[in-house]
């Protein structure tokens, strides 16, 4: 981009200071220093004039707002692994290109899908609260606060890609015996290692499970994949795991089974309308019957940082005149 005018680029929201500053370096970018979610009208005005726009999961980019976009914006750089607040196709068909930034997160969103599968049988979060509240404790009892040990449980996988497996490794490491269903069977390499069962059958799988953990992406195929039907295959003992996009599970069933004693419980870092959280699971929180976060799988510094590496990336490939390494395609082509 040497010798040539900078692009605008314009960031939806406050990114990390390092990835900020190196943006003004290299665009003429505008940030969002106070961190309040663009409304409406600010993103018709920032598609109209920006060369690149950089959002992320809480801005919805849609056909009725790329219909309005400028002639220059060429770019949607997506602050983010998922694209489902983009509509792909309507970008495309506007010449618009659309990347992400895939491959960064994995290990991290692995962690806090570990730590959830660990916290809802141990009562974790239950016990930390109680001193926290200052609670009477008398000390140690035989009986007092027991929860359900994972090792030796069966774990079963819903979306064997990367974090999936990375979870696998994890769990694995944790004495439980791995399963997963997924759209196509992984290496048999992968399998060997993690001494993983495939299961065509997800109505299957789910009836034998202690554990789901649920690792696919948001898609129109994958809605409610973890449907009201399916959630009452689970035995009673067995719990969800929910690190992925809160609309794979039926929230409402989810609830109310958990409700009636049909499932032990869930822990949930996604919510499927995101950022309302549904009150019941609010009541079902204070209860201990689940734990619930507010969508930080991915939230570390390191994290967010190399996610603004691979967007500055794709910005510089993609004005030097080269196809950006991380462009996403319309789900038809």
């Amino acid at each position: 981009m040497t010798g040539r005018k900078k692009p605008l680029v314009v960031i939806t929201r406050k990114l990390p200071d390092q990835v900020e500053t190196r943006m003004r370096e290299l665009f003429d970018a505008r940030l969002n220093v106070d961190d309040k979610p663009m409304t409406q009208p600010e993103l018709v005005a920032a598609v109209k004039e920006a060369d690149v726009l950089v959002p992320t999961i809480t801005d919805r980019i849609d056909a009725a707002l790329l219909a309005q976009a400028g002639e220059r914006l060429k770019l949607i750089a997506n602050f983010g692994n998922g694209v489902d607040n983009i509509d792909v196709a309507a970008a495309a068909k506007h010449g618009i290109t659309v990347t992400n930034t895939p491959n960064v997160l994995n290990e991290d969103t692995a962690d806090m899908t570990m730590a959830l599968m660990l916290a809802v049988p141990r009562r974790l979060t239950e016990g930390a609260a109680l001193l926290k509240d200052g609670g009477k404790w008398a000390g140690w009892s035989p009986t007092w606060m027991l929860g359900r040990r994972i090792w030796g449980k069966r774990l079963g996988i819903v979306g064997m890609g990367r974090v999936g497996t990375a979870v696998a490794r994890r769990a694995k490491a944790f004495g439980l015996s791995i399963h997963y269903h997924n759209r196509k069977r992984v290496a048999p390499a992968i399998e060997d290692e993690l001494e993983a069962t495939y299961w065509d059958s997800l109505d299957q799988m789910l009836a034998r499970m202690d554990i789901i953990s649920v690792n696919c992406p948001s898609t129109p195929a994958t809605f409610h994949l973890l449907s009201a039907r399916r959630l009452e295959l689970m035995q009673p003992r067995a719990y969800v795991v929910n690190t992925a996009r809160g609309d794979v599970v039926d929230e409402d069933a989810l609830i109310r089974l958990i409700e009636e004693g049909k499932l032990a419980g869930a822990g949930l870092d996604v919510f499927e309308h995101e950022p309302s959280i549904n009150t019941k699971l609010l009541k079902l929180a204070k209860t201990n019957k689940i734990v619930i976060l507010p969508h930080m799988g991915s939230a570390t510094i390191e994290g967010r940082i190399d996610m603004g590496e691979k967007v500055i990336i794709n910005i510089r490939t993609f004005f030097d005149g080269h196809r950006p390494p991380d462009r996403v395609l319309p789900r038809s082509a």
